[in-house]
């Protein structure tokens, strides 16, 4: 679990699409699951699940008919879609969304089933950007205890976030990002440590404060 933590249009989402093939950087090089994201972008989004708190569904279908509508754009069979849904409704607790038109879904309900519908290949790799925006506690606490299950040793998860109390519960390892660059990188534990603060909340300020008055001596190693 890796995270991609700054205010609102430090650079984010853009990485995010880049690394999603939505975007074509205008230099550099990077990879997804070891496959070039120019180059090999087919077979990159093949093996990547997206999520964010903008994302549409089509409201005159319910949330199952989504979903096998997904499943066999990434060619699986009716069979493996609805062994899936069963396995994401135990994860997600998806309930009356599979059957209930979209049309008339609550905002957690919708952010359900975008989920599970970013995850209905079992991609090895899933982005969420800014995916619990919007979302009362509950729902909130759906998404953010299905981002914690979802890695393992075949799978990774990028979780770019402006909320430091998500970044302090989820992910391993994270960089912070300020006006386009990366600013640092580390555990929250080192961030925190190596700037002498109490919480991730004010290592990220003392950063971004070196960063704008050029105090870059003192930044944190990425």
């Amino acid at each position: 679990m890796y995270g991609l933590l700054g205010p609102n249009g430090a650079g984010k989402t853009t990485t995010l699409r880049m690394l999603a093939t939505l975007l074509k950087p205008d230099a550099g090089t990077a990879s997804v699951a070891g496959l070039d994201v120019v180059t090999k972008a087919e077979q990159v989004r093949a093996r990547i699940g997206v999520v964010n708190g903008g994302m549409g569904l089509y409201d005159r279908l319910t949330g199952r008919e989504i979903l096998h509508y997904f499943g066999r754009m990434y060619d699986m069979d009716e069979a493996s879609i609805d062994a899936r849904i069963e396995r994401l409704d135990g994860l997600l607790q998806l309930g009356d969304t599979l059957d209930r038109k979209a049309g008339g879904f609550s905002t957690g309900m919708k952010q359900k089933i975008v989920v599970a519908r970013a995850v209905i290949h079992d991609p090895p790799v899933i982005f969420f950007d800014e995916a619990t925006s919007g979302l009362d506690v509950v729902a909130r606490r759906n998404v953010l205890d299905f981002v914690r299950a979802y890695p393992s040793e075949g799978r990774a998860v990028v979780y770019s976030t402006h909320v430091m109390g998500e970044v302090e519960e989820l992910v391993q390892r994270c960089s912070i990002i300020y006006q386009g660059r990366k600013i640092a990188e580390g555990t929250v534990a080192e961030l925190t440590a190596q700037t002498e603060a109490r919480n991730l909340e004010e290592a990220f300020f003392r950063l971004v404060s070196r960063t704008d008055t050029g105090d870059v001596s003192r930044e944190v190693p990425a």
